[in-house]
């Protein structure tokens, strides 16, 4: 199916011509469907990084690195090794549940653990990047009691793909986003304020530094969670996105969110594209192209950091 009969399917039935109950079905169910959960889930993703990386003040920090997303696939893991996604009609929804709520329990733990210590932003990164590590073993250790259709689904997971997305998916995830970005976008002069130094400066220029952290984070993580535990992991796109954002228009976060926001968007939907025609019919999870992708750009993201002496 071309371009144009794929649009002319989008339009009312007396509009879309010649077209085929089962082009309309494929465009309507399967095609668009897809195109905007990659267009949520960069957004989505790519807001939530450029938020982390505000509270914390290290560019090289995102959703991944943090523990989220590593914790919502060890959720699904566990999910899928207890067979609870067979369950007719709501297995599907008992890992997604399970995914979402190891998010939300690693980010309480992260917090709690920066709490003992005034929520500094370098035991917050500290602390994400130990619970990294230990979830992908956690999953890891998994997948060696699984049976050969388990261990399948986990690592299908894991990669991170847009194959089956639903509407009711898409409306989930972006309810989850239009609730919550506003809610970081509310904070972009706060955001400029943790630039601009220490938590000492940000509360000379009228920032609640304990509360302001408290409240990015935590909607950041909720939609990342929203996503994650729909599409699986997908990383570099919290990291890469803001970066891009950064160099084309500055570090002024008013701009700086929404801006990255598109940027991931238009990277997922790049991806996703690449990881459906590049070999077909073998389609490539999106996770998989993006980390082609975002790894050159990470590495230069480093070299740069390097050579400003950080």
């Amino acid at each position: 199916m071309g371009f144009g009969q794929a649009f002319l399917a989008l339009l009312p039935p007396a509009w879309n011509g010649d077209a085929s109950p089962i082009q309309l079905e494929v465009v309507r169910d399967l095609r668009l469907p897809r195109a905007l959960m990659a267009i949520i889930s960069g957004a989505g993703l790519a807001i939530s990084g450029a938020a982390m990386q505000g509270v914390t003040r290290n560019i090289l920090v995102s959703p991944y690195t943090l523990g989220v997303s590593p914790a919502a696939a060890f959720g699904a893991a566990m999910a899928i090794l207890f067979g609870v996604g067979s369950f007719r009609g709501v297995g599907p929804f008992w890992i997604v549940g399970a995914a979402f709520l190891s998010a939300l329990l690693c980010t309480g733990f992260v917090l709690s653990l920066s709490a003992l210590r005034g929520v500094g932003s370098t035991t917050l990164v500290l602390s994400g990047v130990g619970l990294t590590y230990l979830f992908a073993a956690m999953t890891s250790t998994v997948q060696f009691f699984g049976t050969e259709q388990q261990l399948a689904a986990i690592v299908h997971w894991t990669f991170g793909s847009f194959n089956g997305a639903t509407w009711s998916e898409v409306s989930i995830s972006g309810t989850v986003l239009l609730l919550a970005a506003p809610l970081v976008l509310a904070h972009a002069t706060a955001l400029n304020a943790f630039a601009a130094g220490d938590d000492e400066v940000a509360t000379s220029l009228g920032v609640a530094v304990i509360r302001t952290r408290l409240v990015v984070t935590v909607a950041a993580v909720l939609i990342t969670a929203g996503i994650v535990s729909f599409v699986g992991v997908i990383g570099f796109v919290g990291l890469v996105a803001p970066h891009i954002s950064r160099m084309t228009i500055g570090s002024d976060y008013k701009t700086l969110l929404p801006h990255a926001g598109l940027v991931g968007a238009l990277l997922l939907l790049v991806a996703d594209l690449i990881g459906r025609v590049a070999f077909a019919p073998v389609i490539i999870p999106v996770g998989i192209v993006v980390a082609f992708i975002g790894v050159p750009l990470f590495l230069q993201l480093l070299l740069t950091r390097r050579q400003e002496g950080m």
